[in-house]
């Protein structure tokens, strides 16, 4: 999937996975809570009452020890050299509370990648970033071997805070090549990108 080129032209755009040479980026990023209310993007990976225990600086720890057992979660947005945005990708598997969701359950039994959390800067949001963040989790998905990635945005009609879209919107899946596959909420349906397809009637 080429990533829009004018975005990355205007921005200066650069995606990298994180790892432990890039956490001090994470963090600057994140700010003091953890991007929104002390997450470091661990809702998906903790279900119950160990998220809420853990919101703040044991999520950030748990997160740092991911990144340092060489696991990659996602990816940072840089803009000339600033991290800027970042994107939660892994396989589905990772995400427990997926598993468990009455709304995002699995559809079927295919292999899958998730993207699961999309985090941009206040200062370079509405700029189109969160769509080329998409597109470049599906070029790290499939570098790793991943062949079905899915998103579980929200359907937003009016513009919504932040906190209330960090699995992004329904338009940039859209916009970034997706196609909706499933809806067991009026507001929460499943996208998905199969990336052999697209590869295939590309070549």
């Amino acid at each position: 999937m080429p990533i829009s080129e004018s975005i990355l032209d205007e921005l200066d755009l650069s995606f990298h996975p994180l790892t432990s040479k890039l956490w001090r980026d994470y963090e600057m990023l994140f700010g003091e809570r953890g991007a929104c209310g002390g997450c470091w993007c661990m809702f998906w990976k903790l279900r119950g009452k160990a998220y809420d225990e853990n919101k703040g600086d044991r999520n950030r720890q748990m997160q740092k020890s991911v990144v340092d057992s060489k696991v990659v979660p996602g990816l940072i947005a840089y803009s000339e050299g600033y991290p800027v945005g970042w994107v939660a990708v892994e396989p589905r598997r990772k995400y427990p509370k997926l598993a468990h969701s009455r709304v995002l359950k699995p559809i079927d039994d295919q292999d899958v990648w998730s993207i699961t959390c999309l985090f941009v800067e206040k200062k370079h949001r509405r700029r189109g970033i969160a769509v080329a963040m998409i597109q470049a989790a599906v070029e790290h998905a499939g570098s790793s071997g991943g062949r079905i990635v899915e998103g579980y945005p929200v359907e937003t009609e009016k513009d919504e805070a932040p906190p209330f879209i960090f699995t992004g919107t329904a338009s940039a899946f859209r916009q970034a090549g997706f196609t909706e596959v499933a809806r067991n909420s009026p507001a929460r349906p499943i996208f998905r990108y199969e990336i052999s397809a697209r590869v295939e009637s590309e070549g």
